[in-house]
């Protein structure tokens, strides 16, 4: 690879990975304000970019569609507070990491080893952060009945529908 194809490469997954971690980086942002409305504020930001992972609301509030009995919705609520708490090390980690590769590009220079390295580190970051998304996606899909599975999965194929529907006319 050219050294114009190297930089064009990091330079692409910096921007993947900034374009991924920004929610996060919001997310995690909303524990620091301070006062009530404020908080509240940012914590609708948080759901909003987040995807709404906070009191069962994953997949934008598909679970809400099932409806879950007050027990599942309990359940629910305890694997993401247990989820937000043991992966918090990890993203505080990642927003180092993303600090400490802004710092290595100011100043008008670029050091492609040092932010070579930093994507690297980050890399590894989001991807154990990923296994963890996956081992809670599965635990809460473990709460739900066979019936609300195939509810899920109905809604599901009628996203994709939507999405390919899409796709084609947007094509034409």
């Amino acid at each position: 690879m050219t050294r114009f194809g190297k930089s064009q490469a990091i330079a692409i997954a910096l921007f993947a990975l900034i374009g991924l971690a920004a929610p996060f980086a919001l997310a995690q942002s909303s524990g620091t304000v301070q006062g009530s409305q404020a908080g509240t504020q940012t914590e609708k930001q948080g759901r909003r970019w987040h995807g709404g992972h906070r009191g069962g609301r994953m997949f934008g509030g598909i679970f809400n569609r099932l409806n879950l009995t007050d027990e599942q919705k309990a359940q629910i609520k305890q694997l993401n507070q247990n989820f937000r708490t043991s992966t918090q090390p990890l993203r505080q980690q990642l927003q180092a990491k993303r600090q400490e590769l802004r710092q290595a590009s100011e100043g008008g220079t670029f050091n492609e080893a040092l932010a070579t390295q930093k994507l690297t580190e980050m890399a590894s970051l989001e991807a154990k952060l990923m296994g963890e998304r996956f081992k809670l996606r599965q635990e809460m899909l473990a709460v739900l009945t066979p019936e609300q599975k195939a509810q899920l999965d109905q809604m599901r194929q009628q996203f994709k529908a939507r999405m390919a529907e899409r796709a084609g006319s947007q094509s034409q």
